[in-house]
């Protein structure tokens, strides 16, 4: 039933935040602009940056239900990756990066990584740094006012639109696929490690509870975590003093008796 509730609750919140559309092929800028990532930009954006900040967006909640078939799954067992559906309560932390206006090779990349492949769209949102603790009032200025950010969305109608699904069954999913860029599970975890250590005060009950249920499943079905972060076990080698022979004469008792005799030279 929650999931069901969660799909009729999107329905109802298509358009209610006013987001601006870009069209992919009218994007040329001419001063340096942001990008804002909320999945797998976060820890590997794959393009050249002057300046990156962790922050949010309003109007929104992140949900793992876009599938995909080439990074992260196969056509015939798509894996699952973050979209972000409107919720007027919500709130989606991330990181920005400050693309240069000079970079020609940033959104063609993009372009071709979320919206020709991916099947997400572009939209100009409001960016929001998250707040430095530990600065002065006249250390803030513009760091930390609010900007407009580019967003890639994955909406109902592409063609790799999952929806929702009873989040077990969307761990059991993730566990379970992969892509040419890795694991399924690998994207999940280091959007979740990410989180964890640079906004450690955020929410995300979505995010974290996936984590969880994959870590369960993956223990549960003796499934190496490491190796689906793409990490090598390392293989202990003994100790020189393990394998050092130690001096025996069990082979002597074997030496038959003989009788030696002088021989002259």
């Amino acid at each position: 039933m929650e999931h069901q509730k969660e799909n009729m609750d999107q329905t109802e919140n298509v358009s209610r935040i006013p987001i601006k559309v870009e069209h992919e092929g009218e994007i040329t800028r001419k001063e340096p602009f942001w990008v804002f990532g909320y999945g797998s930009l976060c820890w590997n954006p794959g393009f050249d940056y002057q300046q990156s900040v962790t922050g949010y967006v309003k109007g929104f909640s992140r949900r793992f239900w876009q599938g995909n078939t080439t990074h992260r799954g196969t056509e015939s067992k798509p894996g699952r990756v973050a979209t972000l559906i409107e919720d007027n309560e919500g709130v989606t932390w991330g990181k920005a990066f400050l693309i240069a206006a000079e970079n020609k090779a940033a959104l063609p990349y993009l372009s071709t990584r979320e919206c020709k492949l991916g099947g997400y769209r572009i939209y100009t949102v409001n960016f929001h740094p998250r707040p430095c603790l530990f600065s002065s009032p006249s250390s803030s200025s513009d760091f930390q006012t609010d900007r407009n950010a580019l967003l890639y969305i994955a909406m109902p109608e592409n063609r790799h639109w999952l929806g929702a699904a009873p989040l077990p069954d969307i761990a059991k999913q993730i566990l379970e696929c992969h892509g040419s860029s890795g694991s399924n599970a690998e994207y999940l975890l280091k959007l979740a490690d990410f989180m964890r250590d640079e906004i450690p005060e955020a929410l995300d009950e979505h995010l974290f509870s996936l984590e969880r249920l994959v870590k369960k499943f993956a223990s549960d079905m003796r499934i190496c975590l490491k190796t689906l972060m793409g990490e090598k076990e390392e293989i202990k080698e003994e100790s020189k003093e393990a394998k050092a022979v130690v001096p025996s004469f069990q082979f002597a008792s074997r030496v038959p008796d003989k009788k030696l005799r002088c021989v002259n030279m």
